[in-house]
């Protein structure tokens, strides 16, 4: 009976961290360029069920198949494209395609697919509540003015003057299933080197999250109801092993 319990908290602390993920992309969803993350989880260990018989034990026959407990898997994250919208903003930016803008914080560069960038208060293109962003080069791009125009590899030139600033800088890695989730929320390259790439960028246009609502509303459901199942039985085994333990004490 008692190895009900770890089957049943394993099964609520599984879904309470399902909850977690799903709470978090949902709160993301007008976050631009954030990608979906999602959450497995796999059995602690795998048990055969076999039949034997009372005397000879040679003849076994497989059964079926036990899990112990749920255990946290992995973190994928969906890399998808999200939707391009158009915003009209000179200091928006979005990739079409693969790849990340590069940000210098103080963690030192990191990566995001955001391009909702500002001016800071040294004329530099940033990043607001992150860092500056950072040309092919990895260098900061300070503008004069706001009055720009952007081509399509992301090369910023003054709107009256023609005066070039710098190139946005895109880059991509060999395996984006190395990146991480820094503590700032942009990607940590992992120990990888990031390699420019020749990426369309689309000027006055951010990319939406490529979250899907309704896959995030329909696993919360299931993901609450398999917590409350969870929680009932577990209630019920605590008052029958209370009963059971009881009843031994009084023998």
């Amino acid at each position: 009976m008692t190895r009900g319990f770890y089957d049943l908290t394993s099964g609520m602390l599984s879904q309470s961290r399902r909850l977690d993920v799903v709470g978090n992309n949902m709160t993301n969803l007008s976050t631009p360029g954030y990608k979906q993350q999602q959450y497995t989880d796999t059995t602690f260990g795998e048990v055969l069920i076999s039949r034997i018989g009372n005397s000879d034990k040679s003849g076994n026959q497989v059964i079926g198949q036990s899990s112990s407990m749920l255990a946290p898997g992995e973190m994928t994250i969906d890399y998808g494209q999200g939707a391009l919208e158009e915003t009209g903003s000179n200091l928006d930016f979005a990739i079409q395609g693969e790849g990340f803008f590069a940000i210098r914080t103080d963690n030192g560069v990191e990566y995001t697919r955001n391009g909702s960038f500002s001016l800071d208060k040294n004329g530099y293109l940033y990043l607001p509540g992150y860092g500056r962003v950072l040309d092919e080069d990895k260098r900061p791009i300070q503008l004069d003015t706001d009055q720009i125009r952007v081509d399509s590899r992301g090369g910023i030139y003054g709107q009256e003057d023609g005066e070039y600033y710098g190139k946005v800088g895109v880059f991509t890695f060999r395996d984006n299933d190395r990146l991480t989730i820094s503590e700032s929320g942009l990607f940590d390259a992992g120990g990888q080197g990031a390699r420019e790439a020749d990426t369309p960028v689309i000027w006055k246009s951010l990319e939406s999250s490529n979250v899907d609502m309704i896959r995030e509303m329909s696993q919360m459901m299931s993901a609450q109801r398999a917590l409350q199942s969870a929680a009932q039985v577990l209630k019920l085994y605590d008052g029958v092993l209370t009963k059971a333990t009881s009843e031994l004490g009084r023998m």
